[in-house]
């Protein structure tokens, strides 16, 4: 036999061996409880379901408006002569925003009340005619004509009279008009027009908006289904009483964190609108530090408390085409079982509404692992503790 075959067959016989060398002399796999070992039972913590209360809250989003919105525009024509106030500033009502110059007004209050000194000249006249017509009257030294004559013209001199005083009201009023002032406590808006601009009652945008920020109203709307589930769930016999029995809701700002202050749902249409299939609301909140703007969006969180309520860690299920499961202790096995689940989620939990009930065993950790029948070493955990550290970590987040 040549070298070549000899090579050949020497590597033949050292591959078996090699193997055998490796199995270390265990035919049927490694031993229990080394590295890879099929047959290895692992522990997996598992906690013992117990009815408790359960907080939900439902999301909405919202759009943000003062509680008033006041446009300011010019109640005569002339030009801007002077801007008291500027965009974003905070004013009081009777505050001073605008002069429009008034030098034609200043005139017409003139020209008026020369004109009411006129009259009460006027009817002074009449009433002296008067007084000297009517004791010849009574001495028939001349007609009674001549009294009602003189009479007539005196109160001809007290309707002139009364005519020249409203035309002077009517001309203090319009030169009143060339200061405007602001008729609420708020926010000035933007100011589109500056000094010189010519302005009067019909131009297309207003001087300037008062928006009076001191409450806010964040406005949502509820579909059909979410408008029965409401009255169907909170008591009262009327709309009024149903929106007084709500808590207090959360306003999330576009930042993610909460609006520091609490609000309440105070307002609802009574109407479903067609277009849309949903119904407005409206919740009011306190903005003491002017921090809410109108115009702006947030999301309107509505809380609710559910007793006897049986809860699953999220981490605790799994999804197989929609369908929530998780896996049920039963001896030392486990087995998968499908859960139906509240479309809100208290926290990083949810509310189970059927497939498990209280003293059900599940598996909370490592459940990528498991397959069904699968046996397991359960460590039975506090579930108190479980969804305590949950609703901590969700406050963190």
């Amino acid at each position: 036999m040549n070298k070549k075959h000899l090579l050949n067959f020497s590597m033949f016989i050292s591959v078996p061996l090699l193997l055998a060398s490796c199995g270390g002399g265990n035919s049927k796999g490694a031993a229990p409880g080394m590295a890879g070992d099929p047959n290895q039972v692992k522990d997996y913590k598992v906690i013992e379901l117990a009815p408790q209360v359960a907080e939900l809250h439902t999301d909405f989003p919202a759009t943000i408006e003062g509680q008033q919105t006041v446009e300011i525009r010019p109640r005569v024509d002339g030009y801007i002569e002077q801007i008291y106030v500027d965009e974003g500033a905070r004013v009081s009502k009777g505050q001073r925003l605008f002069r429009i110059n008034g030098d034609l007004f200043e005139q017409q209050v003139r020209t008026a009340q020369a004109n009411v000194q006129i009259a009460r000249t006027n009817v002074s006249n009449a009433q002296l005619k008067v007084n000297q017509v009517k004791p010849l009257v009574e001495r028939d030294i001349i007609s009674n004509f001549e009294l009602q004559n003189a009479q007539l013209n005196l109160q001809s001199a007290r309707a002139s009279l009364a005519a020249a005083q409203a035309q002077l009201k009517n001309a203090r009023t319009n030169l009143s008009y060339s200061l405007v002032t602001s008729p609420a406590n708020g926010v000035i808006g933007r100011i589109p027009y500056k000094v010189g601009a010519l302005v009067n009652s019909n131009i297309p945008e207003p001087l300037t908006t008062v928006a009076n920020v001191s409450r806010m109203y964040a406005y949502f709307s509820m579909n059909e289904k979410q408008v029965l589930d409401f009255s169907k769930s909170t008591g009262g016999s009327t709309l009024q009483a149903k929106l007084s029995k709500l808590p207090a809701v959360e306003l999330i700002l576009p930042d993610g964190s909460p609006y520091p202050q609490k609000g309440k749902v105070e307002a609802a249409s009574a109407l479903i609108n067609t277009e849309t299939g949903s119904s407005n609301f409206r919740a009011t909140f306190p903005n003491p530090l002017g921090l809410l703007r109108s115009g702006s969006t947030g999301t309107l969180r509505i809380p609710a408390s559910i007793p006897n309520a049986i809860l699953v860690p999220q981490k605790a299920t799994y999804e197989i085409q929609g369908k929530k499961f998780v896996y049920i202790l039963k001896a030392d096995s486990v087995t998968s079982a499908p859960v139906e689940i509240n479309p809100s989620a208290a926290g990083l939990s949810y509310v189970v509404q059927s497939g498990l009930k209280a003293g059900d065993k599940i598996v909370i950790e490592g459940i990528s692992g498991l397959r069904e029948g699968a046996k397991i070493k359960p460590v039975v955990v506090s579930a108190d503790s479980v969804f305590n550290s949950l609703k901590q970590e969700e406050v963190q987040r």
